[in-house]
């Protein structure tokens, strides 16, 4: 079905994709998600189709949202315990507004849609044609951000495990930086604090995407993250625990001095 609704109505997985799906239970369980809104698969091949009625279906859905946007890709079967498709499908960071989503999702689904995602889904077990819902949110520009996993993911312990940087979080998740390491217990305890070298930042432009800009030598082992934060995080990994269940892998922002869940997903088996 075509489709486009406000994250917190998104309902059906085989709609709007776990991605989305997720975001919307986290919102209707006030966590602090960005605002945003899921678009059916349907609707989103329709625009890599080049059919104007949905494009313009589209757009009109989501004026509301203030520009610029984070646009993510949200298969059906996507992000379970089984199968991530990290680096498979694409996210576009800083599409500068609305009326550019139009070449963004046409990107999103033809990632979907390319040799090495087929070859993955068939490497993990799945064979049908992908149903490639997206996500659309209004993008942060951060002072931090990162991953967390609410387990360990190496020793299986029963701690929090964060790695952080500066600006946006695609410094750590694309391997960008050594980033900062910490481990904290169920009670707030930080166990472990570990500069890393965050010799650069991804930024936005302002014309659309990103950059990789360099920051200064002082600042590159400096701790991004104090005790406030840590603590913050701590707490936000127990609530994501409580909507989603353990073991999870979370991607977290902090802007303005708040911090926001992007994404929260199982944390894939071992070899997947």
């Amino acid at each position: 079905m075509r489709r486009v609704v406000p994250l917190e109505k998104a309902l059906d997985a085989a709609l709007y994709g776990s991605k989305a799906v997720g975001l919307g239970q986290a919102i209707r369980d006030g966590l602090p998600v960005p605002p945003g809104y899921a678009l059916s698969g349907a609707i989103v091949e329709a625009v890599a189709a080049a059919e104007e009625r949905a494009l313009k279906d589209v757009l009109k859905a989501v004026k509301a949202l203030a520009g610029p946007l984070a646009v993510r890709s949200s298969a059906a079967d996507e992000d379970g315990k089984a199968a991530s498709f990290a680096g498979q499908h694409l996210t576009l960071l800083n599409v500068p507004s609305v009326d550019a989503l139009g070449p963004a999702l046409s990107e999103i689904w033809w990632s979907a849609n390319s040799d090495s995602a087929i070859t993955y889904r068939q490497r993990v077990g799945l064979f049908t044609r992908p149903s490639v819902g997206v996500v659309v949110q209004s993008l942060l520009d951060p002072e931090s951000a990162g991953v967390m996993f609410t387990r360990n993911p190496v020793s299986g312990d029963d701690e929090r495990v964060i790695e952080a940087s500066w600006g946006l979080g695609e410094a750590v998740v694309a391997g960008l930086v050594i980033p900062d390491h910490f481990r904290i217990d169920r009670a707030g305890q930080v166990l472990e604090r570990k500069p890393g070298l965050k010799s650069i930042a991804v930024r936005t432009k302002p014309d659309g995407g990103t950059v990789q800009e360099e920051i200064a030598p002082e600042r590159a082992e400096q701790l991004c993250l104090d005790d406030d934060a840590l603590a913050a995080l701590n707490r936000l990994a127990g609530r994501c625990e409580a909507v989603y269940g353990p073991d999870r892998d979370i991607e977290w922002a902090m802007a303005a001095g708040k911090l926001y869940l992007l994404q929260c997903r199982a944390v894939t088996r071992a070899g997947a």
